[in-house]
């Protein structure tokens, strides 16, 4: 039977259509997919993401250990810093990606997605050193997104923390409606906005605040379609379609969080190794050039012979036309090359373009 959130009740109330995705009954929309996607983009929404997993790793060299665990460098940040980083396999192909938050010198709080909440727990855990603590406390979360243009005035209304003061990937420990929270200006819509994690029972209340506050700025709830449309629009990758445990960082336009100029770290050899030995396919943006829209599996096509897979695709609400997130051969990957989607036995054009689609005009 599929988990609920903290805030399921609210999400009743509100008319979400509820959806199991990873294992949790959860809202897909609301007032429509289209509608919140396009508030979210010019006024300001709400989203339960309470379905994600955190891990909390804490010790004497846990910095090392995670340092050998992820490709990035978590050494270079700050206490109060977020990293966004990729576990990888030993053959180079990907666990998960993530977000690090360190909260303290030997202290870390990670949010991990929710279909891999469990395996990214016993990954962390069964690979950690003595001394080292690796809690799995998703249990003990509600995490609340409030993404867009307007999402700072409302949210100040319930925290004495100054979020004018919290960059793009730092973050706060404070207190929301009086309920200690992790405030961090993060986010998975290309939006201005924060994330915000807070005692599992006090969701609701927190959420029905913010809610009534941004009615004034047009707020509304915003459910998993939306919240994959506006990903979409980014080329942000999302776990089982652009990044698995057959593919690999490098590959997927990960490289830039992946430093293989650091000490060794689980899947580096594989990684060193495949990019002297030269990638073979790229992630790329494709634009629809007809009417049809482009979705997860469609292959993708030159002159008939298959080059590569989509493994995201909708129709923009924002740009009016299909747009796809695919997987084709690395000689074919230039801006402006003309390939074919495979739609329902139909050759439809389309062209790659530059990402991300959509940009943030403020």
């Amino acid at each position: 039977m599929a988990k609920k959130t903290a805030l399921y009740d609210e999400h009743v109330k509100l008319k979400g259509k509820m959806v199991e995705f990873g294992g949790w009954d959860m809202p897909v929309q609301y007032s429509g997919l289209a509608d919140e996607h396009e508030t979210c983009r010019t006024k300001v929404g709400l989203f339960d993401v309470s379905h994600m997993g955190e891990v909390r790793v804490r010790g004497r060299d846990s910095l090392a250990f995670l340092n050998r665990l992820v490709t990035n460098n978590v050494e270079k940040i700050q206490d109060s810093q977020a990293q966004y980083t990729v576990m990888c396999f030993e053959e180079g192909g990907c666990v998960d990606d993530l977000i690090i938050h360190r909260m303290g010198p030997e202290d870390f709080f990670i949010c991990v997605n929710a279909s891999n909440t469990e395996k990214d727990y016993e990954w962390i855990k069964n690979h950690s050193p003595k001394g080292v603590s690796v809690e799995n406390v998703s249990p003990e979360y509600t995490q609340i997104a409030i993404q867009g243009r307007h999402a700072q005035p409302i949210l100040q209304k319930f925290t004495d923390t100054p979020l004018a003061d919290i960059k793009y990937y730092w973050f706060r420990q404070g207190r929301v409606l009086d309920k200690e929270a992790i405030i961090a200006r993060t986010g998975y819509t290309g939006e201005d906005g924060f994330e915000i994690y807070v005692p599992w029972h006090s969701g609701p209340a927190i959420w029905s605040a913010l809610m009534d506050e941004g009615q004034k700025h047009g707020i509304k709830p915003c459910g998993l379609g939306a919240r994959d449309t506006l990903r979409t629009e980014m080329k942000y990758p999302l776990y089982g379609h652009e990044i698995e445990k057959d593919l690999n960082p490098l590959e997927a336009g990960l490289g830039w969080v992946v430093k293989l100029d650091k000490p060794g770290f689980i899947g580096k050899k594989a990684l060193v190794a495949l990019k002297e030995s030269g990638l073979r396919r790229s992630l790329v943006g494709l634009r629809s050039l007809g009417k049809a829209i482009p979705r997860q599996g469609y292959v993708v096509e030159t002159a008939g012979t298959p080059v590569g897979v989509v493994t995201s695709g909708t129709l923009s609400p924002c740009l009016k036309y299909g747009i796809a997130i695919a997987y084709v051969d690395r000689n074919l990957n230039a801006i402006g090359t003309k390939l074919d989607v495979v739609v329902r036995e139909q050759r439809v054009p389309h062209e790659i373009v530059e990402t991300p689609f959509y940009k943030r005009p403020y």
